[in-house]
């Protein structure tokens, strides 16, 4: 499917501005004992309900949504909650959990001109590809549009139509069991890459007593969008570049090599052989269920962690991701929005839902219930969000953020991805970094094309 060649990246670095913006946030001594309030707080009514009810009640319409962690939970309180009050019916369908695979089912749909799909959940770097297919939200949520950071606002908005509204920010995190840090004599969590490793094998080795299934350190190490993301963040930390640098592929470097490659040779020893195809769920279940050290991940993470069935519950911590010896702490963006299709049958119920999915009370009940990063800045100050979510705490919420090369590749982003994933994959699975990056540097070059 051929797109019109559209920027992906204009203002990504909305979130990177989020970040900035938090850096004021007053630090509380956040626990995970505060328990995320998911069973007790209830979803935000609906404001202006009878109106939306007189104009739009016994409607239907699709919302493909979320599928990690306790979003599609998430999203199921939410659109009962907007049932009751405005009588518009909302099926929840969850996407595919890897990101690609969403980006496929959706390119289908619109390609077809399918009214099967009227909101749906887009990943940061699709509004340009997407901006076709998508209602131009300007209109009717420019002025709540105005409560988001204006630089994630920019990142949906393509050619001077907003296809998209910012519902929710991420970026990659470091979780450690502070229970086990203490048991094994450690005052803090690792600083480098390599200071993990050591750590995790320590750990891992006395934890193995007891546990045979635990493990050091876990990642997502899928061939799938997330290890794109995990390997911007080892490359970018070890000052190894961002894949593309001044326009031109730079993947193919000898600190890329040499961090690749330290990183491969983890697998089967601090870090569980089948991580080369683990994604955010099962690197999620692993250290919520008691069986890793460290782990890498989204703020999602954190709530469940913190819940009621988490065997690690009040034993966690998070903070920013190691760096290699000549380089620093970075996380890759990430985020989602909320998108209305210009095939949908019912517009003007659909984008009431995108009303209420992206308004400062439900980003807070969001954040408090399911740990996501607020992108509208009043809602991340607000006391009750930071005291159950530490990594809005400025040592963590300020690192540098990495974006993915999607303004250098525009509609061709995902080919292009899928070049790097694959063949990170194929160095963790047991190929050397030498013999694959000169490969994935030339696959780029002609896409670059």
């Amino acid at each position: 499917m051929k797109h019109r060649r559209l920027l992906v990246f204009a203002g990504v670095v909305g979130v990177v501005a989020l970040v900035a913006s938090l850096s004021v946030v007053a630090a509380g001594s956040a626990k995970p004992t505060a328990a995320h309030q998911a069973t007790v707080m209830a979803a935000p009514k609906v404001p202006n309900a009878a109106a939306i009810r007189k104009k739009y009640a016994g409607q239907k319409i699709t919302f493909v949504g979320d599928s990690v962690g306790n979003g599609h939970v998430r999203d199921m309180r939410l659109a009962k909650r907007f049932t009751r009050d405005t009588g518009i019916k909302v099926s929840v369908v969850p996407h595919p959990s890897a990101s690609d695979a969403s980006y496929a089912q959706l390119a289908r749909a619109f390609s077809a001109k399918s009214s099967s799909i009227d909101v749906a959940m887009i990943d940061v770097v699709w509004p340009g590809a997407f901006a076709p297919y998508l209602v131009d939200l300007k209109p009717a949520l420019g002025k709540q549009a105005k409560l988001h950071i204006a630089s994630i606002v920019a990142n949906d908005t393509i050619k001077g139509k907003q296809v998209a509204m910012p519902w929710f920010g991420d970026y990659g995190i470091l979780y450690y069991r502070t229970d086990l840090l203490k048991k094994y004599g450690y005052k803090s969590p690792p600083k480098t890459w390599n200071q993990l490793f050591t750590m995790a094998k320590k750990i891992q080795a006395g934890e193995q007593k007891s546990n045979s299934n635990f493990a050091g350190f876990v990642f997502q190490g899928n061939a799938y969008e997330g290890l794109t993301c995990n390997a911007l963040e080892w490359l970018a930390s070890a000052g190894a570049g961002h894949i593309i640098d001044g326009g031109k592929v730079t993947i193919n470097n000898a600190k890329a090599r040499q961090i690749l490659d330290a990183f491969a040779a983890q697998i089967g020893k601090v870090t569980p052989q089948g991580v080369t195809t683990y994604q955010e769920d099962q690197t999620e279940h692993a250290f919520d269920n008691g069986d890793a050290a460290f782990a890498r991940n989204w703020p999602y993470q954190y709530g469940i962690g913190a819940g009621a069935g988490s065997k690690v519950k009040g034993k966690f911590s998070v903070t920013v991701l190691p760096h290699g010896s000549s380089g620093n702490s970075v996380g890759t963006v990430g985020g989602w929005q909320l998108a209305v299709s210009k095939y949908s049958k019912h517009k003007g119920a659909a984008i009431e839902l995108v009303r209420y999915m992206t308004s400062p009370a439900v980003e807070k009940f969001d954040a408090i219930t399911n740990s996501n990063v607020p992108t509208i800045v009043s809602v991340a100050k607000d006391p009750a969000v930071v005291r159950v979510n530490p990594y809005l705490k400025p040592a963590i919420a300020s690192v540098s953020r990495v974006t993915r090369p999607a303004k250098f590749f525009g509609t061709h982003y995902n080919e292009a991805s899928k070049v790097v994933y694959q063949g990170i994959n194929q160095i963790l699975t047991g190929s050397s970094a030498s013999q694959v990056l000169p490969q994935v540097k030339a696959r780029l070059q002609q896409i670059l094309k």
